[in-house]
């Protein structure tokens, strides 16, 4: 199975300064969806991993997170694109879960529930604890410069270490770098089949 792990917020939608807290507050990323479906087409199942610590802050509900993701799904769907699960995490970071990222545990949790060892997972996220998390889980890590990583567009000449480790010091090593989800899927789908 081609299994690949995608952060939410700042990959696949806009990312805010404060939370998505609502349907409306939900917007795609140009592309994105798009670079679902064509994922998807090579024969890749999309599997989200993503930090919701609004919720155990307070500031929304699982009422309001799944019809977040259900807006989310309706709109894949019209592109002709698939998410098949969302795993996340509901707590704030003083509860000290294991499966607030960068701790591994989602990532662990996909594994088990798919079936597919880390080895062979692609984990590609603009935050910096996505691809943390996914490299202590074993999976090979993409860093997406969108997002809370869009500062970094335009200063990476590629993607060698020296450059990275200035820019970015505690990325994980093998770490490839690319422009957005488009341009992952793009390379991701040009690879020899394994």
């Amino acid at each position: 199975m081609k299994l690949l792990i995608l952060d939410r917020d700042g990959t696949l939608n806009r990312s805010r300064d404060d939370y998505v807290a609502s349907p409306e507050e939900w917007e795609a990323l140009p592309g994105a969806l798009e670079a679902v479906a064509r994922l998807n087409q090579g024969g890749w199942r999309v599997v989200l991993a993503t930090n919701q610590s609004g919720i155990g802050r307070g500031l929304f509900d699982m009422a309001s997170l799944n019809a977040i993701h259900a807006k989310m799904h309706r709109q894949l769907a019209a592109v002709g694109a698939r998410v098949e699960a969302v795993c996340f995490c509901p707590h704030a970071p003083e509860d000290a879960c294991a499966c607030r990222k960068p701790a591994p545990g989602l990532f662990t949790q996909i594994g088990a529930r798919f079936g597919v060892p880390l080895a062979a997972v692609h984990a590609a996220g603009n935050a910096l604890r996505h691809v943390q998390a996914a490299a202590t889980a074993g999976c090979m890590t993409h860093l997406l410069m969108t997002g809370k990583s869009e500062h970094l567009r335009g200063r990476l000449g590629g993607h060698l270490p020296a450059d990275l480790a200035a820019l970015v010091p505690d990325l994980p090593p093998g770490t490839r770098v690319h422009d957005d989800l488009d341009a992952f899927a793009d390379w991701l789908l040009e690879q020899p089949a394994t």
